[in-house]
């Protein structure tokens, strides 16, 4: 904990911020179509800096740089992931999601399909992606401000949800657009310059090697006190004493007995000498050959499964994320979804470089993060860490802004979703029930956030999110603009068993998961990385209720598809409006002309 006053002034610096600017998008938030989808008026560039700021979590901002500094090499593939996914969402889903004219991803599963049940389990599935994201971003509010400044970790979800909620219900799309485009330079800003710091830091004094045979070591004189129950694995255990609980027992001063695992209580305190090897948590590499190699997994059993899971989840799971498709809708037209994509991909691809020199530099001067399972609040205390003095306090609060943004843009853009989609399949449809929806969407994630696993990370609990919506509106997205066969049963099915399979080892790992010892650890492996089973099963699913219910394929998919693939230009283009729940007929609405917005 830092403690600093500068620091308290950043975070509150950054949420005024926040507020402010959506107080200025709120002027022009009048209609549904405003608060939904902006209007459809976004350009690209300022569409893709506003995708990146949303699109840029507590995971990517705080987990990343963790999971590095951890496990190493193998990490890498999350900062990949999710960069890569864009580039299927550019290939495949943006422009043509542009062209259904759609406000919400049910309203596209309506439009292509014809089928008002698909769209009410399409609604379900938003929603429970929307909670499952959000709940990370609390959770990292909580570790950010329980960390920087020693408050209870129920501080950090209540302070986030009242902003975002207070954003989302005054000004919705229109207002959060401003927000999000200005965190994500920001969030650039907050981590460039303290991993460009320590980039030259390490550069003038070598501070260690990156990789050969020793473990990680601190430089002087550290106390770690281990806040919930943890197994460590020691490699070195000379300098090292313990006072707590050591394996069961009360200890007082006890060194450990030789290299090992051993179990450490909530509450006991590790005291390290100066140049004293650094225990790791259980199942994350001890030495630096192993951390610099690829082929560990993320700790436990079954390694390759891991990374399989982590490359699915990640790739797929960006084109059935409901906060990033709704930001698409907000182009223009579909060339403009398309640059928007492009332009994100150079934005995301500079970004990632900074929590991956921030992980490293964590691992080699901040080490005692390891031994506590808490490494995702490595990018918050290396800068002030390493550099004393007033720069590193500056560094600190500087990264402090950064954190508190990227909270604040992600959960944004979830509310957003979360509230458009029960506002128009649930309510009216109307401002006033897109509002109601946000402040329920915003309150429901924060008892859920702090019941979470002390284990979980947060990069690994954002990576379950991208595996649920990799396995339900990515399978229904990919096949319903590119296979004309899909038909509304098997989009039901496919939703309804990948989501049943991910959801489930969701809940699990979110409640404390799986003990490895079971069967082998596949039943851990497979809770906490279900990607690589829940995916196909969804995909295949999906083909085969469609074929034997072939007959059920819409009459009018041809001309779906071309209004779908056809350039705009060419005047097959639609503009979907927004209907009250209680008049919406059974098939697809009459089209409207491009740019006729219903006003409520």
């Amino acid at each position: 904990m830092t403690g600093s006053p500068l620091t308290a002034a950043a975070l509150l610096a950054a949420a005024v911020a926040t507020v402010a600017i959506g107080a200025y998008g709120v002027r022009f938030s009048r209609t549904t179509s405003d608060f939904l989808v902006a209007s459809r008026t976004v350009g690209s560039r300022w569409n893709a800096a506003a995708v990146s700021g949303e699109y840029l979590s507590a995971a990517s901002f705080l987990g990343v740089a963790g999971l590095i500094a951890k496990y190493g090499a193998d990490a890498l593939w999350y900062p990949v992931g999710f960069t890569a996914g864009y580039l299927g969402l550019l290939l495949f889903v943006a422009a043509p999601l542009r062209r259904s004219g759609a406000y919400t991803v049910p309203d596209f599963a309506e439009f292509r399909l014809g089928s008002a049940r698909l769209r009410k389990v399409a609604m379900l599935v938003v929603v429970t992606v929307c909670v499952f994201y959000l709940v990370p971003q609390y959770q990292g509010a909580g570790l950010a401000l329980k960390t920087l400044l020693g408050m209870p970790l129920w501080v950090g979800p209540l302070a986030v949800g009242a902003i975002v909620i207070t954003n989302v219900v005054a000004g919705g799309m229109r207002s959060i657009t401003f927000v999000q485009a200005f965190q994500y330079w920001l969030k650039l800003t907050a981590v460039a310059i303290p991993a460009l710091a320590l980039a030259g830091w390490f550069l003038a004094d070598r501070g260690g090697e990156l990789g050969g045979p020793l473990p990680p070591t601190v430089h002087q004189d550290t106390t770690v006190t281990i806040e919930t129950d943890v197994v460590v694995q020691v490699a070195a255990p000379a300098g090292v004493t313990v006072t707590g609980t050591l394996d069961g027992r009360p200890v007082d001063a006890a060194p450990f007995s030789g290299p090992g695992e051993y179990s450490l209580g909530a509450g006991t305190t590790l005291t390290l000498a100066a140049g004293a090897a650094t225990p790791v948590v259980a199942g994350a590499p001890d030495a630096g050959t192993e951390w610099v190699s690829s082929g560990g997994g993320l700790g436990g059993p079954h390694p390759l499964y891991q990374v399989l899971s982590i490359m699915v989840a990640t790739f797929l799971g960006t084109m059935g994320l409901p906060h990033v498709l709704v930001r698409f809708y907000t182009n223009p037209d579909g060339r403009a979804a398309r640059r928007t994509a492009l332009a994100v991909i150079a934005l995301l691809s500079l970004f990632y470089l900074f929590p991956t020199l921030l992980g490293v530099f964590s691992r080699l001067y901040v080490p005692q993060l390891l031994i506590t399972g808490t490494a995702d609040a490595a990018v918050l205390l290396a800068p002030s860490s390493v550099i004393g003095g007033a720069v590193g306090q500056l560094l600190g609060a500087l990264v402090a802004a950064g954190a508190i943004a990227a909270f604040l843009a992600t959960s944004s853009g979830l509310l957003v979703s979360f509230a458009g989609a029960l506002a128009t399949d649930v309510l009216r449809g109307r401002v006033r029930d897109f509002r109601t929806a946000a402040v329920i969407g915003g309150l429901l994630p924060i008892p859920l956030a702090l019941g979470v696993s002390d284990g979980l990370e947060l990069s690994r609990s954002v990576g379950l999110a991208f595996a649920v919506a990799a396995s339900t509106l990515c399978p229904l997205l990919v096949l319903g603009i590119w296979w004309r066969g899909l038909t509304a049963a098997g989009a039901i099915a496919g939703l309804l068993a990948g989501g049943l399979l991910s959801g489930g080892a969701v809940t699990v790992a979110v409640l404390g998961g799986v003990d490895e010892s079971v069967a082998g650890g596949w039943p851990a492996v497979l809770v906490g990385y279900p990607a690589a089973l829940s995916v196909p099963l969804a995909f295949a699913t999906m083909v085969v209720v469609s074929r034997l219910t072939r007959t059920a394929v819409p009459a009018d998919v041809a001309q779906i598809f071309a209004r779908m693939h056809v350039p705009e230009h060419f005047g097959m283009g639609i503009e979907r409006v927004p209907q009250d729940a209680s008049a919406r007929p059974t098939s697809p609405p009459r089209p409207r002309r491009r740019g006729t917005v219903r006003r409520r």
